[in-house]
């Protein structure tokens, strides 16, 4: 974990407090689905191979190892890389991480410290929230569920209620523990067929988990990996753009927020959501892997007087951290309830049993051992990345899920868990980065637009 190895003792603290904290500790990190059938006997032996050469190197945590890449690309992967991208990977698909500057090289210097991204990603994140930008998503997860009992099936698998057609709804997916083991969104297409997306590092895991619960006949589950492909775009104009390009009304008044249609985009055939995870207005577009690089064109071509610029993961996570937007298998994983992770307004007691729900209850009432919060650090040259200690007041409390800049805002942002007793604080935070700790300030909401009229307006 980065905050072991860059706290010694301080880490140490940590993982006392950690495993002694909490029996069920975490080994979702560990299983064997976090790799799909894309890592084969020679794709194993490339990165055994790597590893062993480098078992006495440290890898920095911005660091992306080469061996056995690219493997899985989507069609516009050489649009993207004459574009400035630098990759990383993520459950074996290569995925822009930022875009460097013309005539610059696409490479990222190794460090602890913020990296020769920095600069680029800001430039990134003030075009998406003054103007529109493009994201690849085709490293997120998508399922196809259909069959009379789509709905049923999913009412009983999900913790929130599945949406009425033509609209969209956010769901946890909890154990029979009241953990949280899924963070989905779901949308009804009509006539018993729903689409739902989730993590892309975490399609086998889920896979296994509802392939298990499936009925004997009236439900289907299919994964869309290789089928559904898509972009996202977002910011003030994303509108404007997707009005010049569908075959449809995109007026506030006809496709709201969280609504979902199938149309056209250009001449191909699409499914969009309006959805945000950068918290702007926003859209998701989705089309089969045949129709991906069309799609690509006619973005770029009606974009192209609206300042259209292409963005990666890091500016995603840069603009999410704003928001305080957790993130799966950081800020949501089997170890956390609901109640702590603050998702338990996605839950839906109305509608009768789920999985989960009798264990949800007992830790609602129980009240959560900690609580996710959001935190602004004094720092200078680094930011947090995830697993950092958290002290108050001289003592670890907690620890960090992931962090970065908010370039928008202006300030170093840390996500993490804390005990519940210290959400009323009003000083006292510090969070250890690179062994030294560093002040911290507890944000009560959302650094950036925390009524959230942006992304709905």
């Amino acid at each position: 974990m980065a905050g072991f190895s860059q706290g010694g003792g301080v880490g140490l603290a940590l993982s006392n407090w950690m495993i002694n904290g909490d029996p069920g500790f975490d080994v979702w990190a560990m299983d064997v689905a976090r790799f799909g059938d894309w890592a084969t006997l020679a794709y194993t032996n490339a990165k055994v191979r790597e590893n062993y050469s480098r078992r006495f190197r440290i890898r920095f945590p911005n660091e992306e190892l080469p061996a056995a890449r690219p493997l899985r690309m989507t069609p516009v992967y050489d649009r993207l890389k004459a574009r400035g991208a630098v990759f990383g990977v993520a459950f074996g698909i290569e995925h822009a991480l930022w875009f460097a500057p013309v005539g610059t090289a696409p490479v990222e210097d190794v460090t602890y410290r913020r990296s020769n991204a920095h600069a680029p990603v800001a430039a990134e994140c003030r075009a998406v929230r003054s103007a529109v930008g493009l994201l690849e998503i085709s490293t997120f997860s998508r399922y196809e569920v259909t069959g009379p009992g789509a709905e049923a099936w999913l009412n009983h698998v999900l913790a929130n209620k599945p949406p009425r057609v033509g609209r969209m709804t956010l769901s946890p997916m909890l154990n029979q523990r009241g953990k949280l083991i899924g963070d989905f969104t779901v949308a009804n297409a009509g006539n018993g067929r729903c689409y739902v997306f989730g993590s892309g590092i975490a399609e086998q895991y889920h896979l296994r988990w509802l392939e298990a619960r499936l009925p004997r006949d009236g439900v289907t589950l299919r994964s869309l990996r290789t089928e559904l492909l898509g972009f996202a775009i977002a910011g003030p104009k994303s509108r404007e753009l997707l009005a010049r390009v569908c075959g449809s009304d995109v007026s506030n008044e006809a496709f709201p927020f969280l609504a979902f249609r199938e149309t056209t985009v250009g001449m191909v055939p699409a499914k969009i959501g309006r959805i945000s995870f950068t918290g702007e207005l926003g859209y998701e577009i989705w089309v089969t892997a045949d129709y991906q690089l069309a799609l690509y064109e006619a973005l770029l071509a009606a974009g192209a007087d609206l300042g259209l610029t292409h963005f990666g993961s890091r500016t995603l996570n840069s603009l999410r951290l704003e928001k305080s937007f957790g993130n799966w298998a950081r800020e949501y994983r089997p170890i956390y309830s609901p109640v702590e992770a603050g998702l338990d307004r996605f839950i839906n007691l109305d509608k009768g049993e789920f999985i989960g729900r009798d264990a949800y209850l007992r830790d609602r009432e129980a009240g959560g051992a900690r609580r996710l919060i959001t935190l602004t650090i004094d720092a200078v040259e680094a930011d947090a990345i995830g697993d950092e200690p958290v002290w108050h007041d001289g003592k670890v409390v907690g620890w960090i899920t992931s962090g970065g800049y908010g370039h928008c805002v202006g300030k170093s942002i840390a996500l993490g868990y804390v005990s519940a007793a210290l959400t009323n604080a009003d000083s006292g935070f510090e969070v250890e980065l690179l062994g030294e700790l560093r002040p911290a300030t507890l944000a009560r909401e959302a650094l950036y637009d925390p009524e959230g009229t942006r992304m709905r307006g």
